[in-house]
């Protein structure tokens, strides 16, 4: 039998313990096969070496959550002891596309869900350039967001640059009034969401503010080399292909590149004027360059959305 003492001295020992005990109750649960007391600011733990040491491991995840983000909630705790095996990468390298990327917006884990997103994360490890083709609600878009905030926060590159097309959905808009900014938000609006979602408002306007973030439509990166960057491209399919040649030649050095798409849903006038599919025919063979292709395996919205997709498209293949 080994025991071993573990100070709280760099913590609150109640964001560790929590109110009446629960967190350290939640914690003790996963450890059923030691003895662990609380003793003020110590916790003491008996049990065999290799018990022991584990809890070690996984315990000073909790404190380095606790101590980075100022606090840990109980669905965070259980988060991070749930699954042992995805946890030993939380905070390397070793297995990245099955680690936890970040923890965003209120300590929010922010990681691949599905098989194709932790291929995705993967790949963006091993190539420059990715193409994420698939249906709605697979988050294509959103993975390449986390990935694109990581790359800032471990000072990969020194901005993230993300971008749309900027056609309407099958609606005339009309007179769109405000700035520049405000004429795009429509268009932009979902990667916003998914900024809100792994930045702080303070930080995510900072980084806004100071181009650190930029936030534009495709006709805009004409002209302009992005180096030291990380560059998505959002609905690609509603893109010609001179304009995916555009965006794709602007690549500078130390440049990452994620087209995201779904060439089931083209919004231009003319769909047969979309460049995706032929971009992706033309580069698959390319070194430095991956396709990820989604399906309805992949989505991570409502229960029902890959019925719904799957009726539409059995709709489209009958006609």
């Amino acid at each position: 039998m080994a025991e071993q003492i573990i100070y709280l001295d760099t913590v609150d020992p109640l964001d560790i313990f929590g109110v009446q005990n629960e967190k350290f109750e939640c914690i003790c649960k996963y450890f059923p096969k030691l003895k662990i007391i609380a003793r003020g600011n110590e916790i003491h733990i008996i049990g065999s070496q290799k018990e022991t040491k584990n809890f070690e491991c996984q315990f000073q995840k909790i404190l380095t959550h606790t101590q980075r983000y100022h606090g840990i909630s109980l669905q965070q705790i259980q988060d991070i002891l749930s699954n042992y095996e995805s946890n030993e990468s939380l905070y390397n390298n070793e297995n990245p596309n099955n680690a936890i990327l970040f923890y965003g917006n209120d300590g929010k884990p922010i990681k691949a869900r599905t098989t194709n997103q932790k291929k995705m994360v993967e790949k963006c490890v091993e190539n420059d350039l990715i193409f994420a083709i698939g249906p709605a609600g697979t988050g294509k878009t959103y993975t390449a967001v986390a990935l694109a905030v990581k790359a800032l926060k471990d000072k990969a590159v020194q901005r993230i640059i993300l971008c749309r097309p900027a056609v309407e959905a099958e609606e005339k808009l009309g007179f769109l009034p405000g700035d520049m900014r405000e004429k795009l938000n429509p268009y932009l609006q979902p990667l916003y969401d998914a900024l809100q979602d792994m930045l702080q408002p303070r930080k995510l306007q900072e980084y806004l503010d100071t181009n650190v973030i930029q936030i534009a439509p495709l006709a805009y990166m004409r002209g302009r080399t992005l180096n030291n960057a990380f560059v998505i491209l959002d609905e690609a399919q509603n893109a010609t292909l001179n304009q995916l040649k555009m965006f794709l030649t602007r690549m500078g050095e130390h440049a990452k590149f994620i087209v995201t798409g779904d060439i089931t849903q083209i919004d231009l006038p003319d769909k047969n004027k979309s460049g995706l599919a032929k971009a992706v025919s033309l580069l698959e063979k390319t070194k430095g360059i991956e396709t990820i292709n989604f399906n309805e395996k992949d989505i991570v919205r409502h229960r029902l959305v890959s019925y719904i997709i799957s009726a539409f498209d059995k709709e489209t293949i009958d006609k």
